[in-house]
């Protein structure tokens, strides 16, 4: 059960936080299954395509959009690449 208490800390910290939607939540649960998956290390290090797929997204217009939007509200700190060939860092605080 210790696995799900990052989910739970984060449905605590949005209970309030009108700005959240569904695709934020799916998000934010989609980096904490690849960052399980991948050696819980802090900042996991991900291409988009990655992530969209736990995600079920089809589009990274979105999962870019939503993903900054969590950056932006202060649940993650997002460091894009920009580049084809190097990972993305996302750092999940706990």
């Amino acid at each position: 059960m210790e696995g799900i208490k990052p989910l739970a800390d984060f449905f605590k910290a949005i209970e309030k936080d009108g700005r959240i939607s569904i695709t934020h939540i799916g998000i934010y649960a989609a980096l904490l299954q690849y960052w399980q998956a991948h050696g819980c290390e802090n900042p996991l290090c991900a291409y988009s395509y990655e992530v969209m797929q736990v995600a079920k997204l089809s589009t990274s217009t979105t999962y870019h959009k939503f993903l900054k939007d969590l950056h932006a509200f202060g649940y993650v700190l997002y460091e894009p690449s920009f580049k084809r060939n190097q990972r993305s860092k996302v750092y999940l605080f706990f």
